[in-house]
């Protein structure tokens, strides 16, 4: 049984809703959300992308989560890499919301991969990347990042030492995380992390960005 594709939602629901997470999207911005929004369902039923159905919820949840990073962090003219993206998020609404952003979709799962293609192609976004891999069998490909983010990805410490290991050599992290793992996080050798941002409309949702430390060598 196939899910019935809801109509676009429109220009003034997704500027308003986005409002909440402090975002302001131009005419050309809200109809990418839009185009984006509906190859999402269209596919959503073939490979699970995601568990959530409504419209009005993806844009909350997915695309106004997502771009809430731009209104914490200053992401203009820089390399980022999305690991673990699943569905492109939160990457592809972020290359959307700042199209000077050099992107990497890094995923491992060949299926989502082939989606995610397929809306960096229809959507027309330039320097966006799809890269089929499990994110530690990476390095040179993405080297030197700007910024690694991850909305789902667990393993903290594992994803940490990576990112910060020479061959990636990222200088900034993103993370959207639960409440319960932001101590887990703290804890992780290599980085400083600013105070927690709660993300708007969540519960016990947290923005944490962090920076790496840079040891100095020794005189």
């Amino acid at each position: 049984m196939t899910t019935e594709v809801s109509k676009p939602l429109s220009a003034e629901v997704v500027r308003r809703a986005l409002k909440e997470f402090g975002v302001e999207v131009d005419d050309n911005q809200v109809q990418l959300i839009q185009q984006y929004t509906g190859i999402l369902q269209h596919w959503n039923d073939k490979l699970n992308l995601t568990a959530i159905r409504s419209p009005l919820e993806i844009l909350h949840r997915h695309f106004g989560e997502s771009m809430f990073a731009a209104a914490a962090v200053p992401l203009r003219k820089c390399r980022l890499a999305d690991i673990g993206t699943g569905a492109g998020f939160p990457g592809i609404p972020l290359k959307i919301l700042r199209p000077e952003i050099d992107l990497f979709l890094v995923e491992s799962n060949i299926k989502k991969g082939t989606f995610l293609a397929e809306v960096v192609r229809d959507l027309g976004l330039k320097d966006a990347r799809v890269l089929i891999s499990r994110y530690e069998e990476l390095g040179e490909e993405l080297a030197p990042l700007d910024f690694v983010c991850s909305r789902a990805l667990g393993e903290f410490e594992t994803f940490l030492t990576w990112a910060r290991a020479r061959e990636v050599s990222a200088d900034g992290a993103i993370l959207w995380i639960g409440g319960r793992d932001l101590e887990e996080v703290k804890r992780t050798d290599g980085w400083e992390w600013r105070e927690p941002i709660a993300v708007p409309n969540s519960l016990q949702r947290y923005l944490l960005v962090g920076r790496k430390v840079v040891e100095m060598s020794a005189v």
